[in-house]
């Protein structure tokens, strides 16, 4: 490449271009220094560093560092490395369909859930098993990724898995054929209040099939008499926007604008319309989001709310107003890269967050909501661009307390749930299984007798606050209040906090049960019909 550049010069010296052209030849010299630059840095380090660097390894951390620098969603996948983007445009691996989590007494790995009608469950391995070795390898020590990468393979291999069941004496044994799985995006839908004939559906993602799954879900809830319907999109990370502007073409008429793309290259810039004639444009609709909606669940929410086709509920939405498309690098590489901005009906970008200017802790910045523009919804109502979409009936968020965090997360709470459905047989069904107080009781003393403990985080605070006010000369005279704060603090002890956060714990206690015997969809099935969101949703719903 150093040889070229005399000629370069040469040619630009005889060809006078115009200052448009010295800019663009400018750009490109530019590029090709600095990649020499980098080519020789790496050539030094390969000749002269004191230990080995392998190519892959260093390459890899330069081009990720250069993607994160731009923002979070341009990545690169290697040839051997495209398993993850495969998943995330279509849902679908081949494995065993199953989520393991770590154990940490035993230093092993645990079955947490099958999901139903997958190779797991369907040759016996249930929630609990402790998992001893995949194949003949024993699994103590790996990590879960290690774990859940040698439980995935090509689809038609089997393998021998045998675990641990608790309260048994005697390893089992199993025989499992790997096949595809396909995750499901919409794991639940149905009827949740048969007195106003309202249905409801969670999207989860938006994949290759989630309009095709949503359309059915539709007409199915239709045909049972739905007239209103709840579309729950909270924590949806989005997917693909084709799928989404189907999905809104389910409630508008055919052709409507629904999205427009907008990058540096033509083939970047395109109007997204509905392609299909619509299920029901009248029906009333309630979506439901939060702050983790975001990208295509953001446009569904953003054009049902700009054509006035729906009332959205919940908590401002992330904030992602970017589309992403997939090119092929060399060695059969992909890059998924930002190739445009969105625009939803309105005309406004919901875009909150800019990677290309960040403060000096390198985090994006967002604009401020004074500085943001008003845009209007087709009958007139203002809306605003550049902080995702705000719903029109705002739902207050309560706040989960770190110690039932730390609890939900913990072996004694997943043991407990193991130990209770050893001990009964018999399944609760979903909407009507609730633990009484003698069986909370039960729990709270199950869980205050184990060697459980929380990371006391006011604690924490409280001593460095006391090392702070050492410092500036103020203990002495706070003293006092600091020992009555501390005395306070250590007052608060598992089972005082197993009473006082109750009404936290025992719902997500009864919907982990609920899944052990009725999986994914009993487990949602029953959390739906207690969600407090739902239920403002239906009765929003119910006044129109």
């Amino acid at each position: 490449m150093k040889q070229l550049l005399p000629l370069t010069l040469l040619l630009l010296l005889l060809s006078h271009p115009t200052s448009a052209q010295q800019k663009k030849e400018q750009t490109g010299f530019d590029v090709t220094r600095n990649l020499e630059v980098f080519a020789d840095i790496y050539r030094q380090l390969d000749m002269f560093y004191v230990d080995t660097i392998s190519a892959d390894t260093a390459i890899q951390w330069a081009i990720n560092g250069m993607l994160q620098e731009i923002d979070p969603y341009t990545v690169y996948f290697p040839n051997d490395d495209q398993d993850d983007l495969r998943r995330m445009a279509t849902g679908r691996y081949a494995g065993i369909g199953a989520l393991i989590r770590a154990y940490k007494k035993l230093d092993r790995c645990v079955i947490e859930e099958p999901y139903e009608h997958c190779p797991a469950q369907e040759s016996g391995v249930r929630a609990g098993d402790i998992i001893i070795s995949i194949d003949g390898r024993d699994i103590k020590g790996w990590p879960t990724s290690r774990v859940s990468e040698n439980l995935r393979g090509e689809a038609g291999t089997t393998f021998e898995l045998i675990v641990q069941r608790p309260g048994e004496t005697n390893q089992r044994s199993f025989k499992i054929t790997r096949r595809q799985i396909q995750q499901p995006c919409l794991p639940w839908y149905g009827i949740v209040d048969e007195a106003s004939h309202t249905g409801y559906l969670l999207l989860t993602e938006f994949t290759d099939q989630s309009a095709r799954e949503v359309r059915h879900a539709i007409l199915d809830m239709k045909q049972q008499g739905m007239q209103r319907l709840i579309f729950d999109l909270r924590d949806n990370y989005g997917g693909s926007v084709s799928e989404a502007v189907e999905i809104v073409g389910f409630f508008v008429p055919r052709g409507t604008l629904v999205v427009s793309t907008k990058g540096k290259v033509p083939a970047t810039c395109h109007d997204y319309q509905t392609p299909a004639e619509p299920i029901d444009t009248v029906m009333p609709v309630a979506v439901l989001v939060n702050s983790n909606s975001a990208s295509a669940a953001e446009i569904v929410s953003g054009a049902l709310q700009d054509l006035d086709r729906a009332t959205i509920l919940g908590q401002r939405t992330y904030g992602k107003g970017l589309v992403q498309g997939v090119r092929e690098v060399s060695y059969r590489g992909q890059l998924k890269i930002t190739t445009a901005r969105y625009y939803i009906p309105s005309g406004r970008c919901i875009q909150a967050y800019d990677f290309r200017h960040r403060t000096a802790e390198g985090a994006a910045t967002t604009l401020p909501d004074s500085l943001t523009r008003e845009f209007h919804t087709r009958q007139g109502r203002p809306v605003r661009d550049g902080g995702g979409i705000l719903p029109d009936s705002i739902l207050a968020v309560d706040s989960v307390p770190t110690m039932v965090y730390d609890l939900f997360n913990s072996d004694t709470f997943f043991n407990y749930i193991t130990s209770y459905v050893t001990r009964h047989p018999t399944a609760p069904q979903p909407g009507a299984f609730s633990l009484s107080d003698e069986d909370y009781a039960a729990f709270s003393d199950s869980i205050a007798s184990s060697n459980f403990t929380y990371n006391g985080r006011t604690a924490a605070a409280l001593d460095q606050l006391r090392q702070l006010a050492r410092i500036e000369g103020r203990l002495e005279h706070a003293s006092a209040e600091f020992d009555a704060l501390e005395q306070k603090l250590k007052e608060n002890d598992v089972a005082t906090d197993l009473h006082r956060f109750r009404h936290h714990i025992q719902p997500y206690l009864e919907t982990e049960i609920i899944s052990r015997y009725h999986f994914q969809q009993g487990a949602l099935h029953h959390q739906m019909l207690q969600d407090p969101g739902v239920k403002k949703a239906i009765e929003t719903l119910n006044t129109h």
